[in-house]
């Protein structure tokens, strides 16, 4: 499993990144699926432009090694956005991490995902924190354009 991430992360363009991470403690996928031997991966990609985008975080067993991942590559920049694709704790738990960490970040998100960010982080201030897309949305970074559907 670990070659397939570096495999896939070298087909990416250079400015995008694979700062993912493998969770090989995990016996069961949502606790029904057998993952073992192999564990199972979660998935977040650094995009590298004027303005930087994090695009989703990974679960709390990762949250280590996803950081210093992260920080690896941003190479002291500093990250302006963090997309959330879905709410899933095992790819939203590490938000409040990141957060605490870039007080300046924020959060691309839609209005669903808005209200679940407010019920599963109830401690953060997310005042000036959310920038709330719709179908048709395009956030420009650059380069890079990340159109929402």
């Amino acid at each position: 499993m670990n070659n397939e991430i570096r495999n896939e992360s070298q087909a990416l363009p250079e400015s995008i990144r694979c700062v993912g991470a493998d969770d090989l403690t995990l016996s069961l996928f949502e606790n029904q699926y057998p993952v073992q031997p192999m564990g199972v991966s979660y998935n977040s990609y650094l995009i590298l432009d004027e303005k930087i985008a994090v695009m989703d975080s990974v679960d709390a067993r990762a949250a280590d090694e996803w950081l210093a991942k992260l920080a690896h590559e941003l190479d002291g920049r500093r990250p302006d956005y963090l997309v959330i694709s879905h709410m899933e704790p095992d790819h939203a738990y590490t938000i409040e991490a990141l957060l605490l960490r870039y007080p300046e970040l924020k959060l691309v998100c839609n209005s669903k995902i808005e209200t679940m960010l407010k019920n599963f982080f109830r401690g953060v201030d997310f005042t000036d924190r959310l920038h709330i897309v719709k179908e048709g949305d395009v956030l420009e970074l650059g380069r890079h354009k990340i159109s929402f559907v």
